[in-house]
């Protein structure tokens, strides 16, 4: 029996929402798009042709992979994050919306974009924040620096995906220690999830993000106390920190930039209302 277009991407709706995936019709559009090779227009100019039945088994057998919980970045093998395209690895953290916040606080916060102004940022990942960043910044360059050489291949390979590998070096390190450069922006979106919540974390989360990019100890705030303690060495007078932060931790963070000699900047939040990113600067 053939199945059309319109019909196969209904079944896969349908599965995705029994298996109480919170977007299915959505998570199914993409994966139609990615099994079929599809475009969206096609979804509604082509929606009553019929669907042969091997591309019909391609796209149901990566279904299951999401009705198993396996996040739609993690099965397309990459994500939108900003205005770039980031291809994901099992050694880096998949970005989220929310970390837009940061990038956006960030950038209002300066006062020049087309300074050459010099980034850092610690615990990269995909590179996903340097990369967006400089995507906005024209005569900007930066260093991120990840404990993982998995990560550092990815987000080197991010940065010639995206056109910014001119721009932008990867390399391994814990944080800041031993970098003897100074920054005009530092960033970071450490791991700040207490040890003692990731049992109840979303199955998307836990069983396919790095542990090491989750786990931050057991108030959630081992790494910042690292990164503020770090931070006057690491920018030059007149230097911004941004800083991802988790729910409820803006006030502890805020307050360890303080005790570090930085002047606070403002919390913003996310389009969630979550207070997701603290700034400071470096005056002097």
């Amino acid at each position: 029996m053939t199945i059309t277009l319109h019909q196969l991407r209904r079944t896969a709706e349908a599965r995705l929402r029994e298996a109480g995936v919170d977007t299915p019709d959505l998570d199914a559009r993409l994966l139609v798009e990615h099994a079929l090779g599809v475009t969206r227009h096609d979804l509604f100019t082509r929606a009553n042709d019929p669907v042969p039945e091997p591309d019909t088994a391609r796209l149901l057998a990566l279904v299951e992979r999401r009705a198993a919980r396996e996040p739609v970045g993690r099965i397309l093998g990459h994500r939108e994050f900003w205005t770039i395209d980031l291809a994901l690895t099992p050694d880096t953290l998949e970005p989220r919306p929310d970390t837009e916040t940061l990038v956006e606080a960030v950038l209002k916060a300066l006062s020049d974009r087309n300074a050459p102004l010099r980034l850092l940022d610690l615990g990269t990942g995909t590179g996903c924040i340097l990369l967006a960043l400089l995507a906005e910044l024209p005569n900007a360059s930066g260093l991120g620096v990840d404990l993982s050489p998995g990560a550092v291949a990815a987000a080197t390979e991010n940065a010639a995906r995206n056109g910014l590998a001119e721009r932008a070096r990867f390399q391994t390190g814990n944080w800041g220690a031993g970098l003897a450069e100074r920054f005009a922006v530092v960033v970071s979106n450490p791991p700040y999830i207490p040890s003692a919540d990731i049992a109840a974390l979303d199955p998307e989360v836990r069983e396919h993000d790095p542990l090491r990019a989750l786990d931050g100890g057991a108030d959630g705030l081992n790494a910042y106390r690292i990164i503020a303690s770090q931070l006057p060495d690491l920018l030059q007078p007149g230097g911004l920190a941004g800083l991802e932060v988790g729910q409820g931790q803006a006030a502890d963070v805020t307050g360890l930039l303080a005790a570090a000699g930085l002047e606070p900047a403002g919390v913003f939040r996310d389009l969630g209302g979550v207070e997701r990113c603290v700034l400071g600067w470096k005056r002097v």
